[in-house]
């Protein structure tokens, strides 16, 4: 089945390395009880993993063993990184090359046009990786030794957080979260820039380091992605401090430049890094709504990042535009984006939007509350961002199902989630009479 189509390969291939660390997850050593975890809950935890969510029934601290921990990380490795890029590279291990196949089942991974692209993208994303994790660990073990005292909690600790802030997972292992480094500006600072670098996906890095951050090289996707990136950071951090900026519960009490900072540091983590220093919870209905949307959105394609991604906005947007002007084609930096493109974009926002609705709607039946929380939850799950308003660790198995099965979509990608359950490709040899149905 794998076999037929890369798009399945890759659902089978997520769901085989899923099921691998849930099982180690559900070993008597991953706990720091001794005991085995629950199907149920490994299998979430796995997922949330793999799919880089962040979304955890359990304090990860507190839970799991420090060998439990390295799961994670490893998990996380894996899964920020692209289930697809390790199986090529496993491949090319075994083969010493990449073949025809590998190399289609990577193109559909990265979404790159060019097959012959694939080989370079491939060892350019595993460098990008570990040079930017490298810099962030620099920074973050020498400053968490000096603030927690002890030399190796503070070398894991940092290792732990320059993986988990770049590939955008969110996971943290300090029982109170990172609500003890809220007043050191460069931890937060570190953790900020390391989830901004994730969320711009690995194409747009390999073409800002191939052009050497020249503007007028940069092709379209980077320019969109870039652009729409920015807008949403900005809007979202005025936004968010403008709703929280006297709500004593977050960050009403602090300082000028430290609602600042905050503000600009919950805008960021909000499109899918899934860090927080205040709890969701806590926050404004306002402010949640407008994390509602910002989540969705999400960040770039092909990233650790999960939403219905920048550039889907973007080109949902000119065609807005375009249909305004009355022109007959979106256009965007010189460069005519194609009708197909524009059907993608609306494909994905439908699908995303009916996924998040039937997960809403079924853990409202579920646990009895009313929208705000479920939807939350939902949006976090699929948008793989990993904040939470509390539900999660209330749900019975059978939410957590659900929520496992919306990140497994959200990551997989929603094209290529419905592509691998297409059983055979439709070709017509015939094209029906145009019929203009009244829209509006």
């Amino acid at each position: 089945m794998a076999g037929s189509s890369p798009a399945r390969a890759a659902l089978v291939i997520f769901a085989v390395v899923t099921a691998l660390f849930s099982s180690l997850l559900m070993m008597p050593w991953a706990t720091e009880s001794g005991r085995p975890a629950e199907l149920h809950e490994a299998l979430f935890v796995a997922t949330s993993a793999v799919s880089v969510t962040g979304l955890t029934p359990v304090n990860t601290a507190d839970h799991w063993s420090l060998a439990g921990e390295i799961v994670i990380i490893v998990a996380i490795q894996v899964g920020g990184l692209g289930i697809l890029t390790v199986a090529s590279l496993l491949a090319a291990s075994v083969t010493r090359s990449l073949g025809l196949k590998t190399k289609k089942i990577a193109q559909e991974g990265w979404k790159t046009d060019q097959l012959g692209e694939v080989t370079s993208l491939i060892k350019i994303v595993v460098a990008i990786s570990l040079i930017i994790e490298a810099v962030l660990a620099l920074v973050l073990v020498p400053r968490l030794i000096h603030l927690e005292g002890d030399v190796l909690s503070g070398i894991w600790h940092g290792l732990f957080y320059a993986i988990s802030a770049f590939n955008n997972a969110g996971f943290v292992i300090h029982s109170e979260g990172l609500a003890g480094l809220d007043h050191d500006p460069l931890s937060i600072w570190a953790i900020m820039i390391g989830v901004f670098l994730g969320s711009l996906g690995f194409p747009v890095l390999f073409a800002l380091w191939r052009t050497r951050l020249r503007y007028s090289r940069w092709n379209l996707h980077t320019r969109l992605t870039l652009e729409v990136t920015v807008l949403l950071m900005v809007a979202g951090a005025g936004l968010y401090a403008v709703m929280e900026w006297n709500n004593a519960q977050t960050i009403g009490e602090m300082g000028f430049l430290e609602k600042l900072q905050n503000a600009l540091f919950a805008s960021v983590n909000m499109r899918s890094g899934g860090f927080s220093v205040v709890e969701s919870n806590l926050e404004n209905p306002q402010t949640k709504l407008i994390s509602d949307a910002l989540m969705f959105a999400g960040g770039g394609s092909a990233s650790t990042a999960g939403g219905i991604k920048v550039t889907t906005i973007a080109v949902i947007w000119l065609a807005f535009l375009a249909e305004a002007r009355g022109d007959t084609e979106s256009t965007a930096h010189e460069r005519t984006i194609p009708a197909s493109a524009v059907r993608v974009a609306v494909s994905v926002v439908a699908m995303g939007a009916t996924l998040v609705l039937v997960s809403t709607l079924t853990l409202m039946t579920i646990t009895g509350q009313d929208m705000e929380r479920p939807l939350y939850e939902s949006i976090s799950a699929f948008a793989t961002v990993g904040l939470t308003s509390g539900l999660t660790a209330e749900l019975p198995p059978a939410g957590l199902y659900i929520l496992s099965g919306l990140m497994f979509a959200g990551r997989v990608g929603i094209i290529t989630f419905a592509a691998a359950l297409t059983v055979r490709q439709r070709s017509t040899r015939y094209r029906y009479p145009e019929g203009r149905p009244i829209l509006g």
